[in-house]
């Protein structure tokens, strides 16, 4: 039967995937909201996405299901793990993932899920979501808030000093932070004591 007006179908949903919603992989199209590992359920992107013939997972998922196994093959420079994967669905005796997807729909929907994993601005408290978020001193800032402290001036990497969670332009922190005294900016003239 032709597909009349729409695009390929998801492989995770079965749903019609819009080319302004879809990510391909391994051949297969997803919707954004649908591209998640099998395993543990987490967001995946090209550079996260591990597939293995039409399954698709997180690097770490992967690499506990078909990855090597035994001792000297742990997560980092002489670790051994004992983690099996079996939190995440994974059974690795028998060689097939319990199943991931529960058969009925969940109550919370996808958006309530992933409003909870939002960052909030250091500044104002509300959510930055990733088109607007710029980093400084470790914490995500909206482009909006991402100024001085002091005087208000907009920032860029190259002109922000960060000290006590608080964002300064480099002018600004230096007056108040920075050395004091003749040739450091603050004094003019030599004040005589009499």
């Amino acid at each position: 039967m032709p597909n009349w007006g729409g695009g390929a179908k998801c492989g995770a949903c079965e749903k019609t995937v819009y080319h302004a919603e879809e990510i391909q992989c391994n051949g297969r199209s997803f919707h954004k909201s649908c591209f998640l590992c099998m395993a543990c359920r987490k967001a995946l992107d090209s550079t996260t996405v591990a597939a293995h013939e039409s399954e698709i997972y997180c690097k770490t998922c992967y690499g506990r299901k078909y990855g090597p196994k035994g001792v000297g093959f742990g997560q980092g420079a002489g670790c051994l793990s004992t983690d099996t994967g079996e939190h995440l669905g994974l059974n690795l005796q028998q060689g097939s993932p319990k199943p991931a997807r529960p058969s009925t729909p969940t109550n919370a929907s996808k958006f309530a899920k992933k409003m909870v994993d939002v960052d909030k601005c250091p500044r104002c408290g509300k959510s930055v979501y990733a088109a607007e978020k710029i980093m400084g001193g470790g914490k995500p800032w909206h482009k909006s808030c991402f100024r001085c402290a002091i005087c208000g001036k907009s920032l860029e990497s190259t002109n922000v000093t960060d000290k006590d969670g608080e964002l300064y332009c480099k002018v600004c922190y230096a007056k108040n932070f920075g050395p004091k005294g003749i040739g450091f900016g603050g004094l003019t003239q030599v004040e005589k004591k009499e």
